[in-house]
């Protein structure tokens, strides 16, 4: 196999499950672990793998955490369109994430907080006073289903419900 291929291989092994050894890794895709560690270390190098990360339900950990998902629209800047204040929004440290998202709004931004009311004060605080912030529009998320590829409450799928007739 090409060596790209074998880099998206190790790509979805990690995405699965980054804390295989590099011979489990090398063992799964055909290769031996100094070759994987190599590939690795490369796709590091070029910022392909940004961060390792697990995914935490901290509900069940008894952490209060609050979540919104807000679009917002936005005047796109001369030169950079979008991308100068995507960037700057996502310098906020409540900001989770930022992505450009077709549809009536144009960014969609993930943000956490510890109450609903440090999220709600983010977004008039930080978010509605900049200068390119046309509108916005604040979800609060109420309930996580699935996260990162996760699903949650997988625990409770082996029950089996009661038949009636």
């Amino acid at each position: 196999m090409k060596k790209t291929k074998k880099e998206e291989e190790i790509l979805r092994i990690l995405e699965g499950n980054a804390r295989l050894s590099d011979a489990e890794i090398a063992q799964m895709v055909g290769l031996d672990e100094t070759e994987v560690k190599g590939l690795i270390a490369e796709l590091e190098r070029k910022k392909i793998i940004r961060k390792y990360k697990a995914v935490i339900n901290y509900e069940k950990a008894g952490v209060e955490t609050v979540q919104a998902l807000i679009d917002v629209k936005v005047s796109p800047e001369r030169n950079t369109g979008y991308d100068s204040i995507a960037e700057r929004i996502s310098r906020f440290p409540e900001v989770t994430s930022v992505r450009l998202v077709s549809g009536e709004y144009d960014l969609s931004v993930l943000v956490s907080g510890k109450t609903m009311h440090d999220v709600a004060y983010f977004v008039a605080a930080k978010i509605a006073p900049l200068e390119q912030v046309r509108n916005a529009v604040t979800h609060f998320l109420l309930k996580t289903y699935k996260e990162n590829g996760e699903i949650y409450g997988e625990e409770e799928q082996g029950k089996r419900l009661a038949v009636t007739l």
